[in-house]
């Protein structure tokens, strides 16, 4: 009972069913990339959506598939092919906000500050 409620009013866990709605009957599923996340489009081809697999995260959408989701012209548009060369380096997630994170003067697993606080 509570999956079927997420579904309805949770738009950041998967799609809604509004989404999965608008996708049955509207839709028409274009491709699918690396990670499992399928791209749909509407049958005038004026609106594009992705259905992601695991956890939206827009940083999740690979190069060949960004120009086809924000209707760039682009060569490989329509050709949506996995092939991948040596030389390219496999996508990796925004990692901004996690312990993952990068930051240029962490030493020790900590951040120093570079100011200290007036109150103690």
């Amino acid at each position: 009972m509570l999956t079927f409620i997420k579904k309805i009013f949770v738009w950041w866990n998967q799609e809604t069913l509004g989404t999965k709605l608008y996708t049955f009957f509207f839709g028409k599923f274009v491709g699918k990339d690396e990670f499992d996340n399928k791209y749909y489009e509407n049958k005038k081809k004026t609106k594009r959506w992705i259905i992601y697999k695991d956890e939206i995260d827009a940083s999740k959408i690979p190069n060949d598939w960004f120009s086809w989701i924000h209707f760039m012209k682009n060569k490989i548009e329509y050709k949506h092919d996995t092939k991948k060369y040596k030389w390219q380096k496999p996508h990796s997630p925004n990692l901004t906000g996690t312990e993952k994170a990068y930051h240029p003067n962490k030493k020790n697993d900590q951040i120093k500050k570079k100011y200290t606080s007036w109150k103690n």
